[in-house]
C-alpha cells in the first residue's frame, strides 16, 4: 500500500479541516466526477481512516489527532524551551524502528536524537516479534535514535527510562496518570495504552546504538481492534484535547530529559519513581521466557532495572528483554 498522494492526499487535507464536505464540492475542486471521490474515500477507509458519510451533509473524517505535520512539531517543541527537533515524517512506512536499524547497519551517519514518525506502519512490531497494530493515521509511531557511549552493559535499564518519558509527556500534556508494566508496557486503568521496543546494535565493548520505538494508541478504529489480543485502550477515551504533533514534540522533550538523566547518574532516583508507578505492585504475576514460567509476587524493579519477584519469602531479581511478565491468573 503506498501513500495517498494527488486526488487522495487532497481529499484528506479536506477533510483534515474538520466539519462535514460534501462530494459535489470535492469533485468540483478536484475537477473529478462523485464515483471518483466515493472510490478514493473508499481506498483512504481501507487504510485504517475512520470516514463516514451522512446523507445530504457528506464525508466526515472521524478524527481528534489530526496529521503529523513537520512545522507544526517544530513549533510544539520550542515552546518547550528546547531549540530545534531532528524529525522526520512519513506518511506509510514498513517500519520506523527498521528504517533507523537500516540506516545504523548501512554506517549512515545519524545523530543522536533524530526522530521518525509514520501516518502508517506496514510491518509494525512489537516484542518478540509480535504484529503492532498500525492503521493510517490513527495512533503514533514513533522512534528515536540514541548512541550511548558507556556500551551495552549500560542498555539494560533503557525501557524503564522510556517508559518514564511516556509517563512525563502524557501527565503534562493530559494531566493522565499512567502505570508502567515490565519491561516495556504503559498501561491506563489496567489496560494496555502504548509500547516500547528498544533495539540496539552494539559490540561487547564500545558505544552502543540504540533505536527506541514507541507506540502510543490515540484513536484506534474499531475494524482494526478486533486483531488486538489483549485488554487496550487509547487517548481519545480519556481527553478531548489530542493533538498529534504537541504529543511528538512533548515525548521528544521528555524522553531527551530522561536519557541525560540516565547518561549521568543511571537509575538511581529513576528506579524509584517506577516503583511508584508499577501497575503490579504487590500482585501475583507470572513470570514467562518461553521455556518455562513461574509465580511469585512483584515487588517492583531494582536499580538495575531487573524485576523482583518474591517467591518462598525470597526476592529475586530477573533481567532479559525476551521475558514475559502478566498477572497470573488466580
Amino acid at each position: 500500500m503506498k501513500a495517498p498522494d494527488g486526488n487522495k492526499l487532497a481529499i484528506l487535507n479536506a477533510l483534515n479541516q474538520g466539519g462535514f464536505i460534501s462530494g459535489q464540492v470535492l469533485g468540483e475542486q478536484l475537477g473529478i466526477s462523485r464515483a471518483a471521490i466515493s472510490k478514493h474515500i473508499k481506498s483512504l477507509q481501507e487504510m485504517g481512516l475512520d470516514i463516514f458519510k451522512v446523507t445530504g451533509k457528506g464525508y466526515s473524517l472521524n478524527s481528534q489527532v489530526g496529521l503529523l505535520n513537520q512545522a507544526q512539531i517544530q513549533q510544539h517543541y520550542q515552546a518547550l524551551g528546547a531549540t530545534t527537533a531532528k524529525v522526520e515524517v512519513h506518511p506509510i512506512i514498513d517500519s520506523t524502528n527498521s528504517e533507523l536499524m537500516r540506516r545504523i547497519q548501512a554506517k549512515t551517519e545519524l545523530e543522536s536524537g533524530t526522530v521518525i514518525v509514520a501516518e502508517m506502519q506496514q510491518l509494525g512490531r512489537g516484542r518478540r516479534g509480535r504484529v503492532w497494530q498500525s492503521p493510517f493515521g490513527a495512533n503514533l509511531y514513533y522512534s528515536y535514535f540514541w548512541r550511548l557511549d558507556d556500551g551495552i552493559q549500560a542498555a539494560m535499564g533503557v525501557s524503564i527510562v522510556v517508559g518514564l518519558a511516556v509517563y512525563d509527556a502524557i501527565k503534562a500534556l493530559y494531566n493522565i496518570e499512567v502505570e508502567l508494566k515490565w519491561p516495556n508496557d504503559i498501561y491506563l486503568n489496567k489496560q494496555k495504552l502504548a509500547g516500547v521496543l528498544v533495539e540496539l546494535d552494539a559490540q561487547p565493548q564500545g558505544p552502543c546504538q540504540l533505536v527506541i520505538g514507541i507506540g502510543i494508541n490515540l484513536q484506534m478504529p474499531e475494524s482494526f481492534s478486533q486483531h488486538i489480543d489483549q485488554a487496550w485502550t487509547d487517548l481519545s477515551q480519556h481527553t478531548q484535547q489530542l493533538n498529534k504533533n504537541q504529543l511528538v514534540a512533548s515525548l521528544t522533550y521528555y524522553l531527551e530529559q530522561r536519557l541525560e538523566q540516565y547518561s549521568e547518574s543511571g537509575l538511581q532516583s529513576m528506579h524509584q519513581q517506577w516503583n511508584a508507578l508499577n501497575a503490579f505492585a504487590g500482585e501475583c504475576v507470572e513470570l514467562n521466557t518461553g521455556h518455562r514460567s513461574w509465580r511469585g509476587i512483584c515487588e517492583g524493579i531494582d536499580p538495575q532495572g531487573g524485576i523482583r519477584i518474591r517467591q518462598d519469602g525470597e526476592v529475586k531479581s530477573y533481567y532479559g528483554g525476551e521475558i514475559s511478565l502478566r498477572k497470573a491468573q488466580l
